[in-house]
């Protein structure tokens, strides 16, 4: 049991900082849960999850280093986040700009759309990929029997949707969610602001990666 624990623990911990901290996926979970209610907050959020699942069984399985090594694959996934992410960013600051007034009760979206949102929210970031694929390269002990792969892959995915869902599920409460209302336009300023230059790092990245891949095509 000792050793179970002395295994999990620095996996659980490095993934919990980078599930919890602030980021496209946590604001988005937020957002969806304070102005839509909490259907489509936990839709979105096991979107995210899902994602968050996909990509560690990607990692888990080994071709993680496959993907990484493919400088296009890489270049296509930056491209497609800074392309999501900026269409996030559109939407927040047409939100933020609208003036009419709001009743502050939340809108019901049909939730297969928050959850498709949430999944592409991780699909597309590459740096989800990174992540896992150092979290199993540096966590994994050396010979690690398949048995042990699963059981790290499934405490990380136990633990992400506790985050995800439990933020949804928070950001929903009626009194967060009266503050939203409240406060809309700054909600939707720092939301817009936030997706916008997550979506400018991945093209500057995406575009920056194009340029050096291009020049070392033979002439």
């Amino acid at each position: 049991m000792t050793d179970i624990l002395f295994l999990l623990a620095p996996v659980l911990a490095a993934a919990l900082v980078a599930q919890a901290s602030p980021g496209p996926a946590t604001l988005a979970i937020s957002r969806e849960a304070m102005l839509h209610g909490r259907k489509a907050g936990v839709a979105l959020a096991l979107g995210v999850t899902t994602g968050s699942w996909i990509w560690s069984a990607v990692a888990a399985g080994g071709m993680s280093a496959i993907i990484l090594a493919s400088e296009w694959a890489i270049i296509g996934l930056r491209f497609a986040a800074a392309v999501y992410l900026g269409w996030l960013a559109f939407k927040s600051a047409k939100a933020a700009l609208r003036t009419e007034a709001t009743s502050g009760a939340p809108s019901s979206p049909r939730t297969s759309g928050s959850y498709i949102r949430g999944l592409l929210i991780h699909l597309t970031n590459p740096k989800a990929i990174l992540f896992f694929g150092a979290l199993y390269a540096f966590g994994l002990p050396v010979g690690a029997t398949g048995g042990t792969v699963l059981m790290i892959a499934g405490a990380v995915a136990l633990q992400s949707i506790l985050i995800f869902v439990g933020l949804a599920l928070l950001f929903s409460h009626r009194r967060i969610a009266e503050g939203y209302w409240r406060f809309r336009r700054v909600f939707e300023s720092v939301f817009a602001a936030v997706f916008g230059s997550a979506a400018a790092s991945f093209l500057v990245s995406a575009v920056q990666s194009l340029f050096a891949r291009l020049q070392r095509v033979p002439g």
